[in-house]
């Protein structure tokens, strides 16, 4: 029971430094604030990533970036098909907090946050070279898992299931058999 009322207190100090990002930034650079599985994840418009970042590493302490990625939401959405995704973690608050920021298929790209956390570097190398989703700002953007000519961008949800290197990267049109 204990443990328990420790994560609510967790996600309520959360959901307060939330509130204060929101106040700094203002109401519509913060598209949403969701608590899910006891974890707080914080969106944000892609004009807002930086000062949102700075702000959260400066005055809320969350010093670490653990993590960067992306998630393509190919024909489950509309308007925006990708998040970029960004774990923080404050050492002096014990605390964890995640922040998203969704964009375009035609549009997909995001700012650098290198110069707020140097560990982002790899992480956005990663974004690109396996999403196809241009870091703007980059200090070395290049392909970081695949070669350098390699066609198409692998985590992608419209990239070939069985595509072998030396073929050409066509989408082979789908056949269902009728029953």
């Amino acid at each position: 029971m204990a443990e328990q009322t420790q994560v609510l207190t967790d996600i309520d100090r959360l959901l307060q430094v939330a509130e204060r990002l929101k106040n700094f930034l203002s109401e519509e650079a913060i598209e949403n604030v969701k608590v899910h599985n006891g974890e707080v994840t914080v969106t944000v418009k892609r004009e807002n990533l930086t000062e949102a970042l700075q702000y959260l590493r400066d005055e809320e302490k969350f010093e670490m970036l653990v993590d960067a990625t992306a998630v393509d939401y190919m024909h489950l959405r509309n308007e925006t098909r990708f998040d970029v995704v960004y774990h923080l973690l404050s050492l002096t608050h014990r605390l964890r907090l995640r922040v998203k920021v969704s964009v375009r298929s035609d549009d997909a790209w995001v700012p650098t946050v290198c110069h707020i956390y140097p560990s982002a570097n790899p992480y956005e190398r990663e974004i690109w070279d396996m999403f196809g989703i241009h870091v703007e700002g980059h200090p070395n953007l290049k392909r970081i898992l695949t070669y350098d000519e390699f066609p198409g961008h692998p985590l992608r949800k419209d990239f070939p299931l069985f595509w072998q290197p030396g073929q050409p990267l066509e989408k082979p049109e789908e056949k269902f058999e009728e029953w």
